[in-house]
């Protein structure tokens, strides 16, 4: 027994199951401890003790910690949290009399004590009442790829972990956005885990490792598993991208990607994913310059204006087995390249490509949220630029919306070339909005020069306006009101008066 009043306690990595991956000072501290303490399910079987087996002496005091449910199926009045909850009071509780009486315990954890381990429940409740030290273990991610031989992560990467018992949908969405992963758990989870993949792109990639370095080893291609086979101490793994092969697979298609409007707060999980996969990029190089750089990707930047012969260069690559996404700000079927892709998709002799749109979040939605929620009723969307269309037909659209008392949200309203539109506009809208309207201007939303005013519709000054800002001008029934804290904002209710 320790000369010490109280007793130390220690969580204790184990490594992955070779006890030769035991770290020396795990050895070490098993060696000083009274107790040594080890989780275990009914059968009374214990992966931990016998990865320690050889270490344990007789005189040990032995504390088997016996969990009362291995799934979430109980008669407990509290359900499986309650059941759990209870066996951790109780097994803290055990621990603690050891502590008191002034022995060290030792309690055993396969991989690393606070890497999804059990001993981390105990650590919780008993570490700030006693002296305690982590001995960290050899992680079951890092033994799965050392046993694949591939690197896990490389340069800018970034390793997701994820736990099976997620639901399938998150999964698909984690592992679409992923560099690489490593999904844990398995077992039952096994088919929603594969089906996962699979939604995401990523199945074919996918390793499955179980029990990696013990003496039932075994490693494969994922989707070649019998899902009836998969124990709980199994792992998938996406490996790094980094020397994956690209590119000339036979079966090109071309990806047109809204990045929202700003940086990567703002882009979806499924825009993420595709990004990620492509292996070309096609855009107007200050959209392209957001999207980070990987190792294989060609990029492709030209000018903002050559939006035609930018959708013909990615459909081109594609017919030559390229997996191309073409790069838009903010969403890309607003205003953006998704119809020059199209436009050209539907024409010899790129019938054939395959095109796919991914949404991104509009210029329009990011401004209204910065203020809060002037687009709460009908809203029209409309483009000032007339590179494209004559000012005439502007001008009657925005008359027409403007009489139909609709919310408008004002795109491309100026740059170097065109500076009397939003003038123009202001004076259009005057003849059928009250001057004190409430007008939003959102410049460079999300971006490092985000600039959100909110101005009356008579006080809107053309000069306070370039391409980088979306103007939301409200309809008779915005509102608009300043809030405890002094921020003002703007909402515009869904409930429209009667006539």
């Amino acid at each position: 027994m320790s000369e010490q009043q109280t007793g130390r306690l220690y969580g204790v990595g184990l490594g992955p199951g070779d006890p030769s991956l035991m770290t020396v000072r795990a050895v070490e501290v098993i060696a000083e401890a009274d107790v040594i303490a080890y989780h275990s399910a009914r059968h009374g079987r214990s992966i931990a003790r016998s990865i320690a087996e050889r270490h344990l002496r007789p005189d040990h005091i032995e504390e088997r910690l016996v969990y009362p449910v291995t799934t979430e199926s109980t008669d407990h009045p509290g359900g499986y949290r309650g059941a759990m909850e209870e066996f951790y009071a109780d097994a803290a509780a055990r621990l603690a009399a050891h502590l008191d009486a002034g022995r060290t315990v030792a309690v055993l954890a396969e991989g690393d004590p606070l890497f999804y381990g059990s001993y981390m429940h105990m650590h919780k409740r008993l570490a700030d009442r006693y002296p305690t030290e982590v001995v960290p273990g050899v992680t079951s991610v890092s033994a799965a790829a050392a046993r694949l031989g591939a690197p896990l992560v490389e340069g800018e990467e970034v390793l997701t972990v994820l736990p099976g018992t997620l639901p399938e949908e998150e999964l698909t969405a984690r592992l679409a956005t992923a560099d690489a992963a490593a999904v844990m758990k398995l077992g039952r989870t096994f088919p929603a885990v594969r089906r996962a993949l699979e939604r995401s792109g990523r199945l074919a990639d996918a390793r499955y490792v179980e029990r990696a370095t013990m003496n039932a080893e075994r490693t494969a291609a994922l989707a070649e598993v019998d899902p009836e086979s998969v124990p709980y101490f199994s792992m998938a793994v996406l490996p790094s991208r980094v020397d994956a092969p690209r590119g000339a697979s036979g079966v090109g298609e071309v990806v047109v990607i809204g990045l929202g409007p700003a940086g990567p707060l703002w882009l979806t999980p499924e825009a993420r994913g595709e990004l990620a996969a492509a292996d070309d990029l096609v855009g107007y190089t200050t959209y392209l310059d957001r999207v980070p750089v990987r190792p294989g990707q060609r990029r492709h930047s030209s000018d903002n204006k050559v939006e035609a012969v930018r959708a013909e260069f990615a459909l081109d690559l594609a017919r030559r087995g390229r997996r191309v996404a073409v790069v838009s700000s903010g969403d890309p079927g607003v205003f953006a390249m998704a119809t020059a892709v199209l436009e050209a998709a539907c024409e010899d002799p790129y019938r054939e490509v395959p095109v796919r749109i991914v949404p991104g979040m509009t210029a329009a939605h990011a401004a209204a949220a910065r203020v809060g929620a002037p687009l709460g009723h009908d809203y029209a969307v409309i483009s000032l630029s007339d590179r494209l269309k004559p000012w005439e037909v502007i001008a009657e659209r925005l008359r027409a919306a403007a009489a139909a008392d609709l919310v408008l949200a004002l795109y491309n309203p100026g740059s170097r070339s065109r500076v009397w539109q939003v003038g123009k506009a202001r004076e259009l809208l005057l003849e059928h909005r009250a001057p004190d309207t409430p007008v939003v201007l959102g410049r460079d939303i999300g971006g490092p020069g985000e600039r959100v005013r909110i101005v009356r519709l008579a006080d809107l000054d053309p000069a306070q306006v370039d391409m980088r800002t979306i103007i939301l001008v409200g309809s008779s029934q915005t509102r608009t009101a300043r809030r405890g804290d002094g921020t003002e904002v703007v909402w515009t209710p869904r409930r429209y008066p009667e006539a």
